[in-house]
């Protein structure tokens, strides 16, 4: 089998069901950004995170894959098993919650930096926020996806940050904080 197909070379790209859609149409920005998000997370884990850290990125990746799955079958009657639900959020929640008792309080806006890793944690925050952003467009245009969704990825950018956190302070990186330009 070939890695290219050539069906998207005008410019359109089949969702599962079959459903053509343009490449730029907002439910292939979502897909696309989310499709992002798991890279740089790939990118995070490469960078050598603790192992409970990389443990919980792994599951999340394959939680994005089903987050996509998810979206990319809008107004379809393709069901892949895949969906993300309360028990996933609850999952992040407890996740936020173990590892910030780990941290000192926060009591300043930061500087995304520190160690490569949380680097990478910050970037890929960004990232999940921009796919929350998509999420919400389509939502607005095409009803019918699940609200866990767009919860999953606004804890999922708390998450983030949190670990960002964890591996600058196991690492003995500190935190820059914000100071404001004068």
């Amino acid at each position: 089998m070939k890695i290219y197909t050539k069906t998207g070379d005008a410019g359109d790209t089949s969702l599962p069901g079959g459903r053509r859609v343009p490449k730029d149409a907002t439910i292939t920005e979502v897909c696309g950004t989310v499709d992002e998000l798991n890279t740089a997370l790939g990118l995070v884990r490469s960078a050598k995170v603790p192992n409970d850290v990389d443990r919980l990125l792994n599951r999340i990746q394959s939680q994005l894959f089903d987050l996509g799955a998810e979206v990319a079958r809008l107004g379809t009657e393709t069901n892949s098993g895949c969906r993300i639900d309360t028990a996933d959020v609850r999952a992040m929640e407890e996740a936020i919650d173990h590892f910030d008792t780990e941290l000192p309080p926060l009591q300043n806006f930061l500087l995304p930096g520190g160690t490569f890793a949380a680097a990478e944690l910050h970037f890929a925050r960004a990232v999940c926020r921009r796919a929350e952003r998509w999420l919400v467009h389509l939502m607005r245009e095409v009803p019918g996806l699940s609200p866990e969704i767009l919860i999953y990825l606004n804890r999922l950018s708390d998450l983030l940050f949190v670990l960002a956190r964890l591996v600058n302070g196991r690492a003995g990186q500190p935190e820059t904080i914000w100071r404001q330009h004068e």
